[in-house]
């Protein structure tokens, strides 16, 4: 079999095992991410997988360039990196996707036991004179007088919150004239 003839039976093998999994996304007929782990896990990753064109007979590229593993740091990225290319090699030749993603969920635990997660605060010297900005502005707060916090208080309801209608407009219905009024009208 030719290259493009495995890569569409694998393709077609993938679609139908991870129908319906939000954990696989076909970016493209090549492309390919999968989340290892739960979305709120703190040690789950996405895996972004690429063939190239002579795909099972060279190595897919693997990336964890995704936004969402930002908060993992380098080296743990580099770890996972070459435990993966390690299965490539094992599995060079064959159709290795569903054996990667099988794998990486399988060793989730023992890929990220050393992960801390990255924190990265991201200021500038603007920001930071900013800020100081808006605290001295909330610092000129408003004094009221107890006459005005007693108004205040009277006009709202246990919960701190006006009552509903409190700014709602009277509709003012006009009076019918004189003869209406009788049932009769003027002739």
């Amino acid at each position: 079999m030719t290259a493009n003839e495995d890569q569409e039976m694998e393709l077609e093998a993938l679609r139908s095992i991870y129908e319906g999994d939000e954990c696989f996304k076909e970016i493209s007929s090549v492309s390919f991410q999968f989340r290892i782990g739960a979305l709120e896990d703190k040690n789950a990753f996405i895996l972004d997988l690429t063939w190239p064109e002579m795909y099972p007979e060279t190595a897919p590229q693997i990336s964890l360039d995704a936004f969402f593993n930002n908060r993992i740091s380098a080296e743990t990225k580099q770890l996972i990196l070459s435990k993966l290319e390690e299965q490539v090699e094992a599995n060079l030749g064959t159709a290795m996707m569903y054996t990667l993603f099988e794998w990486a969920k399988e060793n989730q635990e023992s890929l990220m036991e050393n992960h801390k997660p990255v924190v990265t605060a991201v200021t500038s010297s603007s920001d930071a004179t900013s800020a100081t900005s808006t605290a001295k502005k909330r610092e000129k707060k408003e004094q009221l007088t107890k006459s005005q916090k007693r108004k205040i208080i009277s006009k709202t309801d246990n919960k701190g919150e006006l009552p509903r209608g409190w700014n709602w407009i009277d509709v003012i219905k006009d009076d019918p004239p004189a003869s209406e009024q009788n049932g009769r009208k003027r002739r």
